[in-house]
């Protein structure tokens, strides 16, 4: 059973977002709520292929570094917040049939049974609060944006019926800004580490920046800017859409998971 802590007031900031989604309150995307604390990719599969989906994720680690993962049945991630109830704590879920989605749903109490597995992928709203540490603007968030997202050409390495290509989030820096941002988010594996690429887009098969595929805005690159791109968890997303299983559920793209651990917590250096 997952408990309901006090008082909204008296909450960490990631507490009060995680109870504003499980009321209904609040459906939409993550990456500016409850600044500091790390936010994760969800994915959630019948027990029989978790085995198969996690091996997929040791196999590619930076679109899909493992967070956390929950046991069969367990609606709770200990480990990233004593009360979190992942059967209501994000803003919006992807239910998917045979590898097709059926539906965007706020909450999955009526969906969840004891054969269900979750596990948590690192997202990379977390190093965000880095890199404006740093002095290196965000652009989409400064426009009140959504990070915007492509699919590659890397594939990624396969396990059991997962497999598929590398999905990454672009945003723009100068060149010098983009050597500062490779040495700060190195400090965050956990949460998809280093940029994969930097530069031309069309050498990872992204032919047009305009055409953003997943949920997120298209972002302005000024003069003297290049686009840099980082491994996506949306990554898990297109291997669980391969692999046609019967059921399965995800998190909306940009509407993620807000843990009780601190972005520092998970820092290397």
């Amino acid at each position: 059973m997952v408990s309901s802590p006090g008082p909204r007031s008296q909450l960490n900031p990631a507490v009060a977002a995680r109870l504003s989604m499980r009321s209904g309150e609040y459906k939409g995307p993550t990456g500016l709520l409850a600044r500091g604390y790390v936010q994760a990719n969800v994915v959630i599969v019948p027990k029989e292929y978790a085995g198969d989906f996690l091996r997929f994720c040791h196999l590619n680690p930076k679109p899909c570094p493992l967070l956390a993962v929950g046991a069969p049945g367990d609606p709770t991630l200990p480990s990233l917040g004593d009360d979190i109830d992942i059967r209501s704590d994000l803003p919006a879920y992807r239910v998917l049939e045979n590898g097709r989605e059926v539906g965007i749903v706020h909450d999955i109490s009526d969906r969840w049974s004891d054969d269900l597995v979750t596990i948590a992928i690192g997202c990379s709203f977390s190093f965000e609060e880095a890199l404006e540490n740093a002095g290196l603007g965000v652009r989409h968030n400064e426009l009140g944006l959504v990070n915007p997202m492509y699919t590659t050409n890397i594939v990624a390495k396969p396990a059991g019926p997962f497999r598929g290509n590398y999905v990454v989030s672009m945003r723009p820096f100068t060149p010098a800004n983009t050597i500062r941002a490779i040495q700060v988010t190195s400090r965050f594996p956990g949460v998809h580490g280093a940029p994969l690429h930097f530069g031309d887009p069309t050498q990872i098969g992204i032919k047009d920046l305009d055409v953003v595929e997943f949920g997120g805005n298209r972002v302005p690159i000024h003069d003297g800017e290049v686009p840099v791109f980082w491994a996506c968890g949306v990554t898990s997303q297109l291997a669980v859409e391969g692999a046609k299983l019967p059921f399965c559920i995800t998190h909306k793209p940009a509407h993620m998971l807000i843990a009780d651990v601190r972005n520092a917590e998970i820092a290397v250096l």
